[in-house]
Order: C-alpha cells, then sequence, then structure tokens
C-alpha cells in the first residue's frame, strides 16, 4: 500500500528565501508566501489530529508526522489559487501540480522531523520579536485586514509563522558547519566575474563593495548546495512512505497521448 511517488523531490529554498520572515510583508510575493502559511498550518494540524472521521486515512508518513488525505486536499484546494483556473480540466496538469505539493510537504516534514530529534526549538522572545517585525510593516489595522482578505485566521498565521522559523533555525543548525567561504573561493569567482571586466568609469564600487558582493553570492551558491545535499541525506535517514492506493484515489489518470495511443493499437493487432 504504501510506496513511492513518481518524481523527484521538490527543494525548496528556505535558506535564500527565509519565506516566512517575508510571511504578510508588503511584496508582489504576498499571496505566494500566505499560501505557504496556510499550507504548513495544515501539515501541522494534521500532524496533531490524528482523529478526524473525514479522509482521515494516512496519505503520507515521515518518521512520526504523517498527513492525511484530507490534509493534504485541503492544503491543495487552497495551493489552486496559484494555478490558472482550469487546472481540473487539465489532468495531467493537476496530477502534477498534486505532486509538486506533495513533495514540498514532504521535504517540510522530513526538517520538521530532523528538528524533533535534535530537540530544536524556538523561544518565545524569539517568536515574539519575529512577529512584531513583520507586523511593523504594515500600517495599523491593515494586517489584520489582509488576513481577513485571504480567509486566515491570526492564530492559524502565528501557528505557521511559530513552524516556518523552527524550520529556519533547524536549517541553520544544520548547515552552519558545511558552510565555509575561503580566499581562493573569492579570488576564484572575481577572475571568473569581474577581473577583465569594464565597470564603468562612474562606478562607485570599492573594493569592498565587490568584496561583499562577492561573499554574499559565494554563501548562496554554498548554501543551495549543502542545503539540497542535507535533503538529500534526511531521505536516507527517515522513511518516506507514501499510501499508493489513495494517492491513486486522490489523482487523475495521465492522458493518452497520440503517439501512445497507435503503440497500444499496434499491439492489440
Amino acid at each position: 500500500m504504501f510506496g513511492c511517488i513518481e518524481g523527484n523531490f521538490v527543494i525548496t529554498s528556505i535558506i535564500d528565501n527565509n519565506l516566512d520572515t517575508l510571511v504578510m510583508r508588503k511584496s508582489p510575493f504576498k499571496l505566494f508566501c500566505l499560501i505557504g502559511s496556510i499550507l504548513l498550518s495544515i501539515l501541522v494540524m494534521g500532524c496533531e489530529q490524528k482523529t478526524s472521521e473525514y479522509g482521515k486515512e494516512v496519505l503520507l508518513r515521515v518518521g512520526e508526522r504523517v498527513l492525511t488525505v484530507h490534509d493534504f486536499n485541503e492544503a491543495f484546494e487552497i495551493s489552486k489559487t496559484a494555478y490558472a483556473h482550469n487546472i481540473r480540466q487539465q489532468s495531467d496538469d493537476l496530477r502534477d501540480a498534486q505532486t509538486r505539493l506533495l513533495n514540498q510537504l514532504s521535504v517540510e516534514m522530513l526538517i520538521l522531523e530532523r528538528g524533533r530529534e535534535l530537540g530544536i526549538s524556538l523561544s518565545d522572545d524569539e517568536f515574539e520579536r519575529a512577529v512584531s517585525e513583520i507586523k511593523s510593516d504594515y500600517p495599523e489595522g491593515e494586517f489584520e485586514e489582509t488576513l481577513i482578505e485571504f480567509a486566515v485566521s491570526y492564530d492559524a498565521w502565528l501557528n505557521r509563522l511559530r513552524t516556518r522559523l523552527t524550520m529556519d533555525k533547524v536549517v541553520e543548525v544544520e548547515l552552519k558547519s558545511r558552510i565555509s567561504i575561503t580566499p581562493e573561493d573569492i579570488s576564484q569567482y572575481y577572475k571568473n566575474n569581474f577581473q577583465g571586466k569594464d565597470l564603468g568609469s562612474d562606478s562607485t564600487q570599492s573594493s569592498e563593495d565587490i568584496n561583499e558582493v562577492i561573499v554574499k553570492q559565494l554563501r548562496r551558491e554554498k548554501a543551495e548546495q549543502a542545503y539540497t545535499t542535507w535533503i538529500e541525506e534526511l531521505k536516507t535517514k527517515y522513511t518516506i512512505e507514501i499510501n499508493s492506493e489513495q494517492w491513486d484515489h486522490i489523482t487523475p489518470p495521465r492522458s493518452v497521448t497520440d503517439n501512445e495511443a497507435d503503440t497500444g493499437k499496434s499491439k492489440s493487432d
């Protein structure tokens, strides 16, 4: 019944985006961040509320954490706001979107399970500072209006933010020893990207500015590489179980292409 899902796991860049530090801030990505905040709220609630009568079948299990069919369907209904309105009429697109979401939730559950094992948590002071910082970006009353606009309760948003900040903390603890930038790295990056190039006579970039840019870019690249490797290691450490029977019930069958139809017809002939 339980098995592996088709396709590769989607690696979400938590380090680079620091997603929930941006949640609900005024930006073009507000809807995307908000959808993310709701999705993991559902994920967290799914791990805690295992006795719901509707859709209580387990769809995904990572270590001691579970996601039910109902949790997934609820999360997908929300995530569909980021897709075209006719996605339900396109079975392949619908299945691909469902697969991407399941992969995303699988990775998040891996990180949460690793944090549980390491005993990593967020202090109340850390959490309160993060909440104050995010809300300070909004004029009085606008933050609450934004939550109402997307039908998100304040408590749900708080739960999501705490969980995401905890995930960020797990990533930081796990990766800080894996990221090292040497003088040789900086020198090579400069040769490949700056040396011999005309920065313009009116350029105000000093050597310190260029060095800062290089270090930031190298840190980003090394963090992405380390993160990808780390997630792959977590996948071997924790068992990821997917209920293939329930997954087949949720997802539409793939459409048959003309070539596949011709091939099948030839075989039958």
